[in-house]
């Protein structure tokens, strides 16, 4: 079975209205389009597929900001505002998607932006390698200032899960840490690490495709999670 991928950016309460979320997810979106042509057109979710196609995305902030009232609870104010998308790719396997919930206060709902990534097909292809990755991961940072980000697969997450204290940072085949959470230490050959402005670090584990199936991906993203836990850097999210 082919593992899946995400991708995604992560922090804490921090109340923002609806324009304000709206203008920088259309950062973002002028920054990925850029990275590989599958971010550059969305739709509305549906309730099917041709369904959605009648309705795509227009990714200004004007528009953005009417579709994130939309999905706006009503009830609690303090959970933020909600919105998700698809990329229009027919074929399941070569399709990405997002969603978010942004601009929450509440300590019960943490704030997030989730790239649901290509498996296999051309996208799949051009996306799943490391640069390309780190580029969407960089972007995802600028726009939003997150706490931390991860690229990785679901079974790399599912693997590591229980050795995860709650509420503190994946590290994946790509890792975001802010700059707040402390210096990171030098790492293991062939690792990469590279500046996001003055908002954090990215940490590159390898070019090539990371996988749970390679004993040495696994046993490189166990060596570089300890080092970073030994400084410091993994400690929980501030609420």
């Amino acid at each position: 079975m082919d593992e899946t991928y995400y991708l995604g950016a992560y922090w804490g309460a921090r109340r923002e209205t609806a324009k304000q979320c709206a203008a920088r997810a259309e950062v973002l979106f002028s920054s990925v389009s850029n990275v590989d042509p599958s971010f550059a057109c969305w739709f509305q979710q549906g309730s099917s597929p041709k369904a959605a196609l009648k309705h795509p995305i227009q990714t200004t902030a004007g528009t953005l900001e009417k579709l994130l009232e939309q999905g706006r609870d009503r009830a609690v104010e303090e959970l933020g505002f909600r919105l998700s998308g698809w990329n229009g790719e027919h074929d399941d396997f070569d399709a990405s998607a997002f969603d978010t919930t942004c601009g929450g206060s509440s300590q019960r709902v943490r704030n997030y932006w989730l790239f649901d990534l290509p498996t296999r097909g051309p996208s799949a292809k051009r996306v799943l390698t490391g640069p390309v990755l780190a580029n969407v991961l960089k972007a995802t940072a600028l726009a939003w200032a997150p706490d931390w980000g991860v690229a990785m697969s679901y079974a790399h997450r599912d693997l590591m899960e229980p050795r995860r204290a709650q509420k503190t940072p994946h590290v994946g085949w790509v890792t975001y840490l802010a700059h707040h959470r402390g210096t990171v230490p030098p790492l293991p050959s062939p690792v990469r690490v590279e500046p996001v402005q003055d908002l954090g670090t990215l940490i590159i584990l390898t070019p090539d495709r990371f996988t749970v199936t390679s004993p040495e991906h696994v046993a490189l993203a166990e060596q570089v999670r300890d080092r970073l836990a030994a400084a410091g850097l993994l400690e929980p999210t501030s609420p």
